[in-house]
């Protein structure tokens, strides 16, 4: 159980683990044109090689709420920041496909732990404290993969090089997980009944929603930056500019986002994302120039900023099964969509081209987004 005395420290340290969380995959995403360039493959062998991070990240995650159950989430929390930590400068020397493959697994196991055990910490805070806090957590990683996206971009920008960027990266990354230790609560999660049991439909439904959300949100990280440099709307050493505006309005709107909950609700804050979302892919896929294709970047950003906060905190509400499995179904599930995700954009992109596979992202966002009646009503 989370004492109440502990709860600010309990904030601070979970804050930490979602910007650190968001900075580290954030600082792969302008190492990526470099990777396809230094490794000679085309858009298709690219996504299967990102394959192997979402493949990471679900072996991590289905073992993570059971883990978290008996140890608690402090241990797991550190684990998996820390090896995002070391994983980062091998990604920007990997000289072989199968390198880089094993070492973006290794990387996806690191990311898929953290990423549960912040989550069920989060809930549990959210309970202890009887208010919305979910947001403003996840507000923390969108700052953190702007950090770690503009931390990179700006260092290769200088001249410093991949290796030397992601070294720099790496020692911010364990200065603030090693910071974030001494707050994170030792205890474990609160759970009621197995540590396993089969996904209520209602978990599930929440679960597709989340997969197409982290779909959207690979992609910007994994193909944004190749689209604007094929494009030619920005050079190589910029290309990681769209994910950083992009993740600079994910963390504007997830900051005001648990307000925006309080005073709305769940649906209507779901549906007031689908149009700067449509009118953002629109945007993005058809800029003639780089301002157009930025302001793109912002909209996506604000439009599906609290999409994946709300679905935690619905999975964290349920009655249906122990939170903290749900927590893993949905994010297991969720991240079946940076899993498949990938590589389906590489294949769409190898036969019509980045813009067409942007366009149907576009799509497939504004289907969960409109889909929030359906979630609500199905909780009821």
């Amino acid at each position: 159980m989370i004492l109440s005395g502990n709860w600010s420290a309990g904030l601070l340290g979970t804050r930490l683990a979602f910007f650190v969380a968001g900075f580290g995959l954030a600082a792969w995403a302008p190492l990526v044109p470099l990777a396809k360039e230094r490794l000679a493959v085309d858009d298709r062998m690219l996504g299967l090689l990102l394959l192997c991070l979402g493949t990471g990240s679900v072996i991590a995650m289905l073992s993570t709420s059971i883990l978290n159950a008996r140890y608690g989430s402090k241990p797991i929390i550190l684990a998996g920041g820390l090896g995002l930590a070391m994983m980062l400068p091998c990604l920007a020397i990997a000289n072989t496909p199968v390198r880089l493959g094993a070492t973006l697994f290794a990387f996806g196991v690191s990311l898929g732990s953290i990423d549960v055990a912040m989550n069920i910490h989060a809930i549990e805070l959210e309970r202890d404290t009887g208010r919305p806090l979910m947001s403003g957590f996840h507000a923390q990683y969108s700052i953190g993969e702007f950090t770690g996206s503009a931390a990179v971009t700006s260092l290769m920008s200088l001249q410093l090089g991949p290796l030397f960027s992601t070294l720099v990266s790496s020692a911010l990354m364990t200065i603030a997980i090693v910071s974030a230790w001494p707050g994170l609560l030792a205890a474990g999660s609160e759970q009621q009944g197995p540590s396993f049991v089969l996904p209520h439909r209602s978990v599930l439904l929440i679960a597709v929603l989340a997969a197409i959300t982290f779909l959207v949100e690979g992609a910007m990280l994994d193909w944004s930056a190749l689209l604007l440099v094929e494009r030619d709307l920005l050079a190589e050493a910029h290309g990681g500019i769209g994910c950083m505006l992009f993740s600079i309005a994910m963390a504007a709107g997830r900051l005001s986002g648990d307000a925006v909950v309080a005073r709305i609700g769940d649906r209507a804050t779901l549906m007031l994302g689908t149009l700067p979302i449509v009118t953002g892919f629109l945007a993005v896929v058809a800029a003639p120039v780089a301002l157009i294709a930025m302001a793109g970047f912002l909209l996506i950003g604000l439009g599906i900023s609290n999409v994946v906060p709300v679905l935690c905190r619905r999975a964290g509400k349920q009655k249906m099964m122990p939170a903290g499995v749900a927590i893993a179904v949905i994010t297991t599930v969720g991240y079946a969509g940076i899993l498949v995700g990938p590589a389906g954009i590489g294949l769409v992109a190898h036969m019509f081209g980045l813009r067409l596979a942007f366009g149907m992202l576009g799509a497939l966002m504004s289907i969960a987004t409109l889909s929030a009646r359906m979630m609500m009503t199905d909780h009821r």
